[in-house]
């Protein structure tokens, strides 16, 4: 019987075994069916993924349903944009009601003096994350601003790695006093004093130390800075210590720059037969030729080479002190063969908290070195103009090169052995002859208390006090026995100069916030004082002469406070409707006493729509909605450094020979009154703004719409006086008005938000127009305005105006003349006023400047896993140039060759078809003007992400980029973006390509 029981077991078990486990073996996978929604229904879109398994997963569809098969016990990731990640057991009926992600809804975004909550905003202010911009060879903080905020236009330095891009924010409020945003760094008012070796103020902080940007466009969010604030202001915050351990952060890029273009010129054969062809085989140019062919455009630009690397150590040492320090050194060329910049940073961050977290303190300190070798951009110009059938250096009768005529560099020498001052000079000569630099030391920081009140904590104080100090020793000479030398004669000179700047800062004010049911008040009230000193040392020795001081003036001082008084009031209701208010009343040394104080208040409303009943409670598509409206003013005292005491009477030292008296073994320097205006006053820009903030489908489409209206009042500007009335025939005086009215969008997508892929675009534009309205207090029907702009040589005056009506810096020009095929005539222009001749009266007001009409900045960010795409490019419409290089080669004849010298010409002068020299009138045709409407792809990027490494915790990205891609242009010049101000195209080192590789490791 046992053993039929045992038989039976045997053949039983293996049975029960094989059913147990195909059973197990079916019952690993469940099909899960399942719902997500929020409080307004199913959520379209959603990710569902199995946790652990990214590859697993599908999205929601219209209703908010979704199935997806995953093992048994396993557990979903449920996600979208806007919502708390929730996670859920594997069932085969599943329901997720998504939360919103409170965090998400209260992102606090920094402001003047304190900070709210994005929900909250009620000014016009765009705030971005630095580490959400896509980056490229980023060697100051302004690149990465280009193209990301409506509003705010930034025009890159050109290929000169020691200049600075031009920041306009809405246009220009001023015409004589700085259009420069006003710059906050950590708290710390960023002065434009900073030495002449940066000439970028943002410079000054290192781009991969900074956490956020905030920029503050409309009144009623500037207007709490008062003075300073009428262009806008851009506030930086930088990174600061975070976690426990210390971590350690290491970027590095490296990139080749390589210039995409040169202007079209002759060759040195078809030179010679184009002389040959047009004037015949005796032309006495010919017998001024070299055999060379020389590209001279090519000898001076090289593949330039620059890096930057930066380390950072962060943490919080024992739990009590959050720090974080960082390192950086940026070493940049120019392409043109002579000209670099080198800075190293340093930046120190603490931030720990006493008294149960009631105190807080912030420490920032920031050191920078930097190192400027000034590239000579008249080289550009010569090596345009230079002769190419010359060869680069003079050579003696053995071949070699003559280093005893203009230091071996072929230049127009006249017959006595001096130097052809009306001649082009070797571009060669421009670039090795000249030294120009500098080196700076600056520092800035601040330290700032914030302390909560104990037993009162909606109460609390806060003290800053900040530092920006700066030394700047630089040198200037041209070497001697060279061209530059030569030309320059008795007025060539070895300069040695320095800069000193120390601009100091106290600010207080307290701050009581709190919560009163559905309302709630936020209110500050505080002090500021600033004092801003510069000191100048110059020294210049005569004829390069060490012994022989020419100019010894170290005693140049300049000095200027701002003392302020400033308060605000936010409150809402219910979170739905929001009111500000502010009011700030300045004091700048800048002004008499009877017009040293200024008073600036503003208001604000806005309205969250969203919030309202009828608007939660239906179905509709719409996240969020917010209008805004806004009102205030702002005023301007920055009249330069120089202008400081432009109301006194004083006067200046004489440093010329010519008019310093010998007595007994030195000199004695006359003195000399300057003009002044007891009268100047601030000016004042009231400006008007209507905004739409807007989201829909959980914030995957978001945006916003602002429309502005600013006017400047007492305006000040250079004003023609009597002779006899004051010391100058022009004096600064409060004589204008000025009117900017804009509209500006930005939009946000989301097209795909998963777990392991996400797509953005941001596409943002401004319209923009300024105009005068008002320039004198006594106009006369003849008064066209003010001359500005560029001097095109001779007796021709300008290129631009200031005049009512019209756009700063509005050209200015002659009306060309055409033949019946449309062809310019040469030095035929319109006589406008038909008096027979042509003469000044006959130039128009062509309603044309350099500022464009329209300007836009578009941008996309594709991850997938651990690759990362992006792209970024911008553009303007309707901006004009006036091409002076094309001036200077619109005729292929001259007389030069008679006054010794020749100059290449340009294919453009087989279009014109000229044969005589241009007029001094001719260079301000109107047939130079070329429209610099453009589109610029501005980088593309791709990297990958190396986040597991057997057991390290580290991550690693490597990344290549191209930055300056392409133009789209119909503008002829080297490139349609200019830096200079009135729009005059002439000697731009053009701006290059860049390949760059990038190194970012993480641990």
């Amino acid at each position: 019987m046992k053993q039929v029981n045992l038989r039976i077991c045997r053949t039983i078990l293996p049975l029960l075994l094989g059913l147990f486990l195909s059973v197990g073996v079916y019952a690993q996978n469940i099909t899960v069916k399942g719902h997500v929604k929020d409080a307004l229904g199913g959520v379209i879109g959603a990710n569902v993924v199995e946790k652990g398994n990214t590859t697993n997963g599908t999205i929601t569809d219209l209703d908010g349903n979704f199935t997806l098969t995953v093992p048994q016990g396993a557990t979903l990731v449920v996600s979208f944009i806007g919502y708390k990640s929730q996670e859920v057991a594997a069932a085969p009926s599943v329901v997720v009601t998504l939360q919103d992600d409170a965090e998400l809804l209260e992102t606090v975004v920094v402001i003047g003096y304190g900070s709210v909550k994005k929900n909250d905003l009620t000014g016009s202010v765009t705030a971005i994350k630095a580490d959400e911009i896509n980056r490229g060879a980023i060697t100051s903080p302004d690149q990465m601003l280009q193209g990301k905020v409506p509003g705010l236009l930034v025009t890159p330095a050109s290929g000169d790695p020691t200049g600075g891009a031009t920041i306009r924010i809405r246009g220009a409020a001023s015409l004589y006093a700085s259009n420069d945003p006003l710059i906050v760094i950590d708290g710390v008012p960023v002065t434009s004093e900073g030495g002449a070796g940066m000439a970028n103020p943002l410079a000054s902080v290192n781009p991969n130390d900074i956490e956020s940007y905030t920029v503050l466009k409309d009144a009623s969010a500037t207007a709490i800075y008062g003075s300073r604030a009428s262009n806008g202001v851009i506030i930086i915050t930088t990174k600061k210590g975070t976690g426990d351990k210390m971590k350690v952060s290491y970027n590095s890029s490296y990139s080749l720059k390589q210039n995409t273009s040169t202007l079209e010129m002759m060759t040195g054969d078809q030179y010679r037969q184009y002389i040959k062809d047009v004037y015949g085989e005796n032309d006495p140019r010919l017998g001024m030729m070299g055999n060379a062919n020389t590209d001279w455009q090519d000898l001076i630009y090289r593949t330039a080479f620059s890096t930057d690397q930066n380390v950072s150590l962060y943490g919080n040492a024992k739990g009590v002190l959050p720090y974080r320090v960082s390192l950086g050194y940026t070493y940049d060329q120019a392409t043109l063969k002579e000209g670099d910049n080198q800075r190293a940073n340093l930046g120190i961050s603490l931030s720990p908290k006493f008294f149960q977290d009631h105190l807080s303190v912030n420490v920032n300190l920031k050191g920078i070195y930097n190192r400027a070798n000034y590239p000579n951009s008249g080289a550009v110009g010569s090596a345009v103009d230079f002769d190419p059938t010359q060869s680069p250096y003079f050579y003696d009768a053995n071949g070699n090169i003559d280093t005893s005529k203009a230091g071996g560099y072929f230049n127009w020498i006249n017959a006595d052995g001096s130097a052809n001052t009306m001649a082009s000079i070797n571009p060669l000569s421009q670039l090795y002859d000249n030294y120009n630099v500098n080196d700076t030391w600056r520092s800035m920081g601040n330290v700032q208390l914030d302390y909560k009140i104990h037993g009162f904590e909606d109460l609390r104080v806060n003290l800053n006090l900040g530092y920006d100090l700066a030394r700047t020793e630089g040198t200037k000479y041209s070497e001697l026995g060279s061209i530059l030398s030569m030309r320059n004669g008795a007025q060539d000179y070895y300069e040695n100069y320095a800069n000193n700047n120390a601009n100091t800062l106290l600010e207080f004010y307290a701050n009581y916030n709190k919560e009163f049911g559905i309302h709630h008040l936020d209110v500050m009230a505080g002090y500021s004082w600033q004092h801003n000193y510069v000191k100048y040392d110059n020294i210049q020795y005569y004829n390069n002469d060490r012994s022989n001081v020419y100019l010894d003036n170290p005693t140049d001082r300049k000095e200027y406070y701002l003392v302020s008084f400033f308060g605000r009031v936010n409150y809402s209701l219910n979170s739905k409707y929001l009111f500000t208010v502010s009011l700030r009343d300045d004091a700048s040394s800048r002004f008499s006493k009877s017009n040293r104080w200024g008073l600036f208040p503003s208001a604000a409303f806005a309205w969250n729509i969203a919030e309202e009943n009828f608007l939660k409670e239906s179905d509709t598509p719409i996240s969020s909605l917010k209008l805004r409206l806004g009102w205030g003013q702002t005023g301007q005292q920055d009249i330069g450094i120089d202008r400081c005491y432009a109301y006194q009477a004083k006067y200046t030292q004489s440093s010329a020979l010519a008019t310093r008296i010998p007595w007994g073994n030195g000199y004695i320097y006359t003195l000399a009154p300057n003009a002044y205006n007891p009268d100047i006053k601030w000016e004042t820009t009231e400006t008007y703004n209507v905004g739409l903030d807007f989201g829909f489908l959980k914030g995957r489409i978001n945006g916003t719409i602002d429309a502005y209206l600013r006017k400047t009042k007492d305006l000040l500007n250079d004003v023609t006086t009597p002779m006899g009335v004051n010391f100058s025939n022009k004096v600064i005086s409060n004589v204008g008005d000025m009117e900017n009215k804009g509209l500006e969008f930005n939009l946000n997508f989301i097209p795909i938000e998963r777990k392991d892929m996400r797509w953005t675009i941001n596409v943002n534009g401004t319209w923009q127009d300024t105009k005068i309205t008002k320039l004198t207090n006594n106009p006369t029907p003849d008064y066209l305005g003010v001359e500005v702009g560029a001097n095109m040589g001779g007796t021709g005056g300008y290129t631009s105006l200031y005049s009512v009506g019209y756009s700063p810096y509005t050209y200015h020009l002659y009306q060309q003349a055409y033949d019946e095929n449309g062809k310019p005539l040469q030095n035929v222009l319109v006589d406008r006023d038909g008096n027979g001749e042509i003469t000044a009266q006959d130039r128009y007001i062509t309603d044309k400047s350099i500022q464009p009409k329209f300007f836009y900045g578009i941008g996309s960010q594709f991850t997938y896993k651990n690759w990362d795409f992006g792209f970024n490019a911008h553009g303007s419409v309707g901006g004009y140039a006036l091409n002076r290089i094309k001036m200077n080669t619109a005729t292929s004849y001259s007389d030069d060759y008679t006054k010794g010298y020749l100059n290449n010409l340009s294919p453009y002068c087989m279009e014109t078809g000229w044969t005589a020299t241009i007029s001094e009138q001719q260079k301000y045709s109107d047939m130079f003007l070329e429209n610099t409407t453009f589109f610029r792809m501005d980088d593309i990027n791709v990297g990958y992400t190396f986040d597991k490494i057997k057991n390290w915790n580290g991550k690693i990205r490597v990344a290549a980029s191209v930055q300056n891609v392409f133009t789209i242009t119909k503008y002829s010049g080297l490139d349609p973006e200019l830096t200079a101000v009135d729009g005059v195209d002439n000697n731009l080192i053009p701006r290059p390509r860049l390949y760059t590789l990038r190194l970012n490791i993480n641990f």
